[in-house]
């Protein structure tokens, strides 16, 4: 573009536009009443250049590896471009998009064309739709770039950048070779992307997918209560709502059926307003699009931005959901009134008469650069549309339209009865007015008519009926509660919502079926399971959220860019660093759902000792799904020989000790730390200990503390998908020492018989070696005075028990059995060994997130401990009935 100085000397402008589409239409209304546009070809093939004659007015490593900006190669003609036009000018106007993003393109092409041309006076225009009176208020109100939304973008940029590379190439390099992939026909070219974003999302599709696998179903019961007369009939619903427990509904119901008399307490009338929604912003735009034509994010936007750059509307990128007061929307309207199918509402807004105009509600959002999405050109349907350009458009115009309109108005009746007692309740709604209801046809408000009542009328009900159901989960999340559960927590922008979602179903980690609802694959829970099993909720919103925070921060300036990379780096940095440490998490969770590859797996766990069983593997190091560690064989599924450790260490390693006495070996050494909560006191929580057998402490504290959980039936952490537990040949003792409790050889004291099946008889073995003399216990075996301890597992908490002083001897027994004269009271001595189910789940509420019992062949299982309970009351014992009907609750205190 070229213009006249006003000493005459000609100034040449150089415009730069986002897309090629825009560029051609600003030019063309930029070049009207002046001779019109020239076109010539740029050395891109793709990006021809317009010329005009115009007026305008003046107005890990990756964590620290520098971060360079280049040109790609197949853009490079474009970068010439601009150097070349820049050379010849004097002023540079930005005509890019007017968010975030386009002021850090805009800063890209002021670095390109500032490099030939230092001397240019730098513009950028504003404007929200390619339609003459925007681009002409454009030109003639131009502004300066903005550093800040630029600091703010290229902050985020490089946070991505490096948090979804590290944790990518982790992701990759560890698990596409471990496992069978059956998704992915070619393992070489296989990305298992890490996005701070995109992982949040699927964390909101398996967070709903485990509420639903968690559910238990459980009966109420509820009154129903309906009244025919000649006006019709009332059905009214019981204002208890429903109960839970039967004898109770059963009591309640037989009272109302005694004196089934019905009277009307009282007859509400009121008027009622349905407002219209508030002016369409980009996420709203997505979610209705996907409720009303089950249209993907993607593919609305998509749309959209094809409809905006033919200027049918305005830009489709924009928070704001309130109209300024200066905009014309008189104008707007009066753009429809020609249309054959809502023309006519349209007329009917202008008409002052009609009274059926209101300037928009304002919802509380502006993004202060762009308008709520609104029409800009009429159209009653282009020939080249698409069913989907007709269906968006009309969306755009009947929201625009409903957002100046009238609320709908309706009359609202309430009846309430009293039978024997309870509360009753029927209303009915007649629409009196439709008003906006009229042109947006996509919502309704509809309501039956309850006959004529009058307070103290009094009736016998023509059914009263004594109904049960059951309670049910949350459905799936559907595309539009996807959107709205991001939007909510700040997750992504208005412009790469809808990339987030793709790329979570181009990836595979979720599905979408034919009513856009999503659930995770299997590939996706495992993610998400092995992230939540370290502790560490990347998949949660939280963090992303609050980096977006300091996003804004940055394009307010009250922060600055440095400081923002500086702390999200070095917390992203630490969470990665201790990821890569806690891998065999990840590895624990893939396990449950996939196959273990044929790639040698000696490069998961350290290797402890040679497999006694089978001979042909070595035993390693590792950490189960729970967190709790075990040493198993490489071999597995074949080879099933597994050592549990107590569930009470926080940390293991091998070392390069040997130790002497075990056999086969070499048998290193581990170096152990426990919890100090989770052992006696007098425990060091350092402990260099042998797997092999010979090391009374451990077997001590695997008495004490358990080995974590035992669940033969198949039940996961996540209660589904269970594959089936190790089982050990070994338990934790090559050498098969004798049970602490019965002397017999071929179980663990942990697991012994006589424990289980007579839990209130005398207990054999070592508790029948104890003496008690003066007061003291003392042990058989050595002689030595016996040390009161306490344990400290979730089932066994608080529980005393007697245990030797003397490590060369295994002697232990709790001291409730020695009050019964040997018998353990019905506590039971195995109960240690089932205390730590999935402890760092239950700390954190678990995935399952039930609070009920789950029921499995027969059994339930305490969702919080895992721990088997009896099916039958906990009030009476009875096992033919639950709490819930039990005849005897509220008779016990």
């Amino acid at each position: 573009m070229s213009r006249r100085s006003g000493g005459g000397r000609m100034i040449r402008v150089l415009n730069v536009a986002e897309k090629p589409s825009v560029a051609k239409a600003v030019a063309e209304i930029l070049s009207r009443g002046s001779g019109g546009m020239r076109s010539r070809e740029g050395r891109s093939r793709y990006n021809r250049v317009f010329e005009f004659d115009g007026t305008p007015a003046t107005p890990a490593d990756l964590y620290h590896a520098p971060v360079r900006k280049h040109v790609p190669q197949d853009k490079l003609d474009i970068k010439i471009t601009l150097e070349e036009e820049a050379r010849r000018c004097q002023w540079l106007v930005l005509w890019l998009d007017c968010d975030r993003e386009g002021e850090n393109i805009a800063f890209e092409v002021i670095e390109v064309c500032t490099s030939v041309n230092d001397h240019l006076n730098i513009w950028r225009a504003h404007f929200s739709a390619l339609i003459d009176r925007e681009i002409h208020h454009s030109v003639q109100n131009l502004a300066r770039p903005n550093k800040l939304f630029s600091d703010a973008v290229d902050a985020r940029q490089e946070i991505d950048l490096r948090i979804g590379a590290s944790f990518t190439r982790f992701q990759t390099m560890l698990l596409k070779d471990l496992f069978v992939l059956d998704f992915a026909s070619d393992n070489r070219s296989l990305v298992l992307s890490y996005g701070p974003c995109q992982f949040p999302t699927l964390g909101f599709i398996v967070e709903r997918y485990w509420e639903i696998q968690s559910h238990v179903a459980e009966e109420f019961w509820t009154i129903n209560c309906s009244h025919t007369s000649e006006e019709g009939t009332a059905n009214f619903i019981w204002m208890r709502g429903h109960l839970f427990d039967y004898t109770s509904a059963v009591v309640i119901y037989e009272m109302c059926i005694e004196e089934p008399t019905a009277t009307v307490k009282n007859v509400k009338h009121q008027e009622k307003l349905k407002y219209p929604p508030y002016p369409l912003s980009t996420v709203e735009l997505q979610k209705r699009a996907s409720r009303f034509f089950r249209m993907s994010s993607e593919h609305t936007m998509k749309i959209a931005e094809e409809l905006y750059q033919a200027g049918f509307i305005s830009y489709p990128r924009t928070e704001t959901d309130g109209f300024s007061v200066n905009m014309d929307l008189h104008a707007t309207v009066r753009e429809q009134v020609t249309h054959p199918i809502w023309g006519s509402y349209a007329q009917q807004l202008l008409d002052v008469e009609a009274r059926l105009w209101r300037n928009p509600s304002n919802g509380g959002h502006d993004d202060k650069a762009h308008p709520p999405i609104h029409p800009t050109k009429f159209s009653p349907g282009e020939t080249r549309w698409s069913q989907d350009h007709n269906r968006l458009y009309e969306l755009v115009v009947r929201h625009f339209l409903a957002c100046v309109s009238q609320p709908a108005v309706g009359a609202e009746t309430t009846v309430e009865i009293d039978i024997a007692g309870e509360q009753f309740s029927a209303s009915g709604r007649v629409i009196i007015a439709k008003n906006y209801l009229d042109v947006y046809r996509f919502e309704s408000w509809g309501g039956n008519i309850v006959p004529t009542y009058t307070i103290g009328q009094q009736f016998i009900p023509t059914s009263l009926t004594l109904d049960s159901g059951v309670t049910r989960p949350p459905p799936l999340l559907s595309e539009a509660d996807l959107l709205s559960c991001m939007d909510k927590a700040g997750i992504g922008t208005d412009a790469t919502m809808h990339d987030h979602i793709k790329k979570l179903l181009d990836r595979c980690y979720a599905t979408k079926d034919s009513n856009t609802r999503f659930s995770p694959t299997n590939l996706g829970e495992a993610l998400v399971m092995g992230y939540d099993e370290m502790g560490y909720e990347l998949w949660k919103p939280y963090l992303r959220a609050m980096m977006e925070c300091d996003m804004k921060a940055v394009s307010i300036g009250t922060k600055r860019k440095s400081e923002v990379l500086e702390s999200c780096l070095q917390q992203m940095k630490a969470c990665f660093l201790d990821a890569r440490r806690n891998k065999v998490k990840l590895l624990g969770a893939m396990g449950l759902f996939f196959e273990r590859s044929a790639v040698d797996a000696h490069n998961v766990g350290e290797t402890v000792r040679p497999c006694s069983l089978c001979s042909e593997a070595d035993m390693v190091l590792k950490r189960r799904p729970n967190g709790d560690y075990m040493v198993g064989c490489l071999r597995f599924p074949n080879c099933r020989n597994v050592v549990w450790l107590p569930g009470s260490i926080s940390e293991a390693a091998v070392t390069n000790h040997v130790c002497s006495s075990c056999a086969p070996g070499p048998v290193y050494k581990v170096q152990f730390k426990f919890r100090r909560l989770e052992i006696p006191p007098n425990y060091d929580v350092d402990h260099l200990g042998c797997i092999g057998g010979c090391d009374v402490i451990l077997r001590e504290l695997i008495e004490i503390c358990g080995t974590g959980p035992r669940n033969h039936i198949g039940v996961t952490a996540r209660g589904q998908r269970g594959t089936e537990p190790l089982n050990s040949t070994s338990r934790g003792n090559s050498r098969q020492e004798p049970c602490l409790h019965c002397g017999q050889t071929g179980h663990s004291s942990n697991h012994c018989p006589s424990q289980d099946s007579c839990p209130s008889a005398a207990q054999p073995g070592r508790v029948q070696n104890a003496r008690i003399i003066s007061g003291e216990v003392q042990c058989n075996s050595c002689g030595a005075t016996c040390a009161l301890r306490t344990a400290n597992t979730e089932s066994n908490r608080g529980r005393k028990f007697y245990t030797c002083q003397s490590q060369e001897c295994g002697f232990f027994v709790w001291a409730d059995s020695l009050e019964d004269g040997g018998g353990t009271r019905g506590h039971g001595g195995s109960r240690g060994g089932n205390g730590r189910w999935s402890s760092s789940t239950a700390r954190r509420g678990g995935p399952a997130r039930g609070r009920r019992g789950a029921r499995t062949n027969g059994v339930t299982f305490v969702s919080a401990t895992g721990e088997p309970v009896s099916a039958s009351c906990f009030v009476c014992g009875d096992p033919s009935h639950f709490a819930n009907a039990c005849p005897n609750r509220g008779r016990w205190t």
